[in-house]
């Protein structure tokens, strides 16, 4: 079936580069850092169990909204302690990332945790997929008479956002028995994409620039936020973000694909500036799973 789309329109030197390097491989090399909501980790890297420090409060509460904590423990709950609930969420953590494991904030792990991502959470299912694949998923999909689905924006969004994500739509239903139709129906429409700041109402609230780029909610919620804060480009442009690959991302979560452990799929969490990412065999792999007709 011919998929419905609309606005388509739309010596001494040596030895200082030498110490430097040294230097990098066991601390934050904070100058090559841009300040991020998360700043707070760079001053925590090497903590470990047992340890008091300020800000491990925050970090408790970031690794529970990932999933790696039990959400049932009240925030209040949460303190400057390194005790065994943390040393246990960065080895789930850095097992999810294939990082060394090693229960505590290394570099490594300080690094990954530091860049923009989105905000959904990676562990949320024990739907793990067999170890030959990386792709995860997250329990939910649409229901076999939901195939064609509307999306829309509301009418003050900005005019160059429309267009990559439409690319990233027609990319899902190149691979997907899905079909998008746009409709200037925002509150009834299936899709509902757009741009919030800070706390917008979702109970998810986002943090400013280079922190959380966005996120979505699973089938059939059909919600997708970018953070209207960040530097958005409707083209991959290094120092911004493409918003045709955070949107081929988060369109993923809405189709019921939960974050995946490869790199180079578009479902993993993490997202650089500039990155132009496309779907990758994972990715397909993951929706024939969900929708295998």
């Amino acid at each position: 079936m011919v998929p419905k789309f609309h606005h388509l329109s739309c010596s001494y030197t040596l030895l200082l580069i030498t110490i430097f390097s040294l230097s990098c491989s066991t601390i934050i090399c904070q100058s090559h850092l841009p300040n991020t909501p998360l700043d707070y980790l760079k001053a925590l890297s090497g903590t470990h169990k047992g340890d008091k420090s300020k800000g491990l409060n925050k970090l408790k509460e970031y690794l529970k909204n990932l999933g790696y904590i039990n959400s049932k423990i009240p925030t209040n709950k949460y303190d400057d302690f390194f005790d065994d609930t943390l040393e246990l969420a960065i080895k789930k953590y850095q097992e999810f990332y294939n990082i060394k494991i090693t229960g505590f904030l290394d570099p490594e792990t300080v690094t990954l945790m530091l860049k923009p991502r989105c905000g959904v959470a990676d562990l949320l299912t024990t739907n793990r997929t067999p170890f030959r694949s990386y792709y995860n998923l997250s329990g939910y999909s649409w229901p076999p008479n939901k195939r064609n689905l509307t999306y829309s924006l509301p009418k003050d969004t900005r005019k160059d956002a429309y267009t990559p994500i439409v690319k990233a739509l027609i990319k899902w239903v190149s691979v997907s028995p899905f079909n998008f139709t746009f409709t200037d129906d925002f509150e009834n429409s299936d899709v509902k994409i757009s741009f919030e700041t800070r706390d917008h109402g979702d109970g998810y609230p986002f943090d400013g620039p280079y922190g959380v780029l966005g996120h979505s909610f699973y089938p059939t919620d059909g919600r997708l936020h970018f953070d209207a804060e960040e530097n958005w480009k409707p083209f991959a442009e290094a120092g911004s973000f493409y918003l045709g690959t955070v949107a081929l991302h988060e369109l993923g979560h809405i189709l019921g694909l939960a974050h995946s452990q490869d790199e180079k799929s578009i479902m993993y969490a993490y997202i650089g500036e500039g990155e132009n990412k496309d779907l990758t065999q994972d990715d397909i792999h993951g929706i024939k799973s969900i929708y295998p007709s």
